[in-house]
């Protein structure tokens, strides 16, 4: 006489018993506590879940688009990393604790020269230890194989400084201290021939740069960037004979060593107080920093790879709310069912959002690996540095997973219809 129905769903608000409540129950009388918010989520991920299953082509085409979408942020994303990456390799090897620059130089692949003297006028300062000239300019280096020319970035520096550090060049110093010698970056694209190959085959060979015969004795680790293809070192010497228009007294940036203990910052401020302002003083952070401005606002790529990352948020968005808002018609009579037994709008809203969480994370996972793949394919057709980091994956999933919400949160207003009135 006294037995109660069984639910028709777990935790039916009309058998539980909120917190608190009078505990005057009948005898025999069953009465459960209502449940804490993360049993509720859990249920409502597991409605959203069957609810998504049950049409497995919707399921599909709503996962091959996050998928797309992941896979469209993850490459604009990497391609702005390498433009970034590439741009300041040059940089990121020097071994300078300041640097003189122009302050009309926009880019290190086409610099505004500096007077050489500056170079000299740093050494006044007691702490300044060296201060190293570097000469940067692009030449036009011919194919040793078929003859074809092309323009090649060219990076001067005396060799027994020490204030490059790519790999390779320590064991070349000497060789490169030699009239008409230099070291080529065999991450340069092949374009420029293999050079590798041919200076394991016949050892140091002789090449046309500038329209000067030099010989390639040793390979350094550099990489290409989007504003040069390929890269020479050589001495500051050599550099001056095969750029023969530039003159002697024309430098384009300076590296300074500071003595050890020095206070880097302070002598900033100083060489800054006693320079003429055809100079500018920059740690090395903030010459990294000049060089991706450049490339982040002087040029229309930065803004390319950023809005084709946006691109594809809005892609993915759509397509995320069609499936739910479509998924959620198709349900309306369940939906205004659950809203009859007592379940509240926030509850279904929770379920909408449970499925837009799993989405997000069945199309990010295949879009990560293919992500991953792609990597590789496109950084050993373009020699650019495209590797997937934990940052990087971390932040698109967050991209994907905000997309995804938002998608639910505009579909949820499609619940506004599930009125239990109109349904029966």
């Amino acid at each position: 006489m006294n037995d109660q129905p069984p639910p028709l769903l777990p935790w039916a608000p009309e058998l539980a018993t909120p917190a608190g409540a009078a505990q005057g129950a009948a005898p025999g009388q069953a009465r459960r506590r209502a449940p804490g918010f993360a049993a509720t989520t859990l249920l409502a991920l597991r409605l959203a879940w069957r609810q998504l299953r049950s049409e497995k082509a919707r399921l599909a085409s709503a996962i091959a688009g996050v998928m797309f979408a992941c896979v469209l942020v993850f490459m604009q994303l990497g391609f702005r990393s390498a433009l970034f990456d590439s741009a300041t390799a040059l940089i990121g090897a020097m071994r300078g604790d300041l640097f003189l620059m122009h302050p009309m130089t926009l880019a290190s692949f086409k610099p505004e020269p500096l007077p050489r003297g500056r170079a000299y006028q740093v050494l006044a300062v007691p702490e300044v230890e060296r201060a190293v000239p570097v000469y940067l300019a692009q030449a036009t280096w011919r194919n040793p194989e078929n003859g074809t020319r092309r323009a090649i970035q060219l990076i001067g520096v005396d060799t027994d400084a020490g204030v490059l550090d790519f790999p390779g060049l320590a064991p070349l110093v000497e060789q490169l201290k030699r009239a008409d010698t230099v070291a080529f970056d065999q991450r340069s694209r092949p374009e420029f021939g293999a050079v590798a190959r041919l200076l394991g085959e016949r050892g140091p060979f002789p090449v046309e740069v500038g329209n000067r015969q030099v010989e390639v004795v040793g390979l350094i680790e550099i990489g290409p960037s989007f504003g040069a293809d390929g890269n020479l070192v050589l001495s500051d010497v050599n550099f001056r004979r095969v750029v023969k228009e530039r003159l002697v007294a024309a430098i384009d940036l300076v590296a300074i060593k500071l003595r050890p203990g020095s206070d880097i910052l302070a002598v900033q401020r100083q060489l800054r107080a006693i320079l003429p302002a055809d100079a500018m003083v920059l740690t090395q952070a903030e010459l990294n920093a000049h060089e991706r401005r450049y490339w982040e606002e002087a040029t229309p790529i930065g803004f390319i790879f950023a809005f084709g990352s946006l691109m594809g948020l809005v892609v993915g968005m759509v397509i995320v709310y069609q499936i739910l808002f479509s998924d959620i018609a198709g349900h309306l009579k369940e939906y205004a069912t659950l809203k009859a037994m007592g379940y509240s709008n926030f509850y279904l809203g929770r379920v909408v959002l449970g499925a837009s969480l799993i989405l997000a994370v069945a199309g990010f996972i295949p879009g990560f690996l293919l992500s991953t793949f792609l990597y590789d394919v496109v950084g050993s057709a373009t020699f650019l540095p495209l590797a997937m980091d934990a940052s990087r994956a971390t932040s698109v999933f967050l991209m994907i997973f905000t997309m995804c919400a938002v998608a639910g949160l505009l579909a949820m207003r499609k619940l506004r219809d599930a009125n239990p009135a109109d349904m029966f």
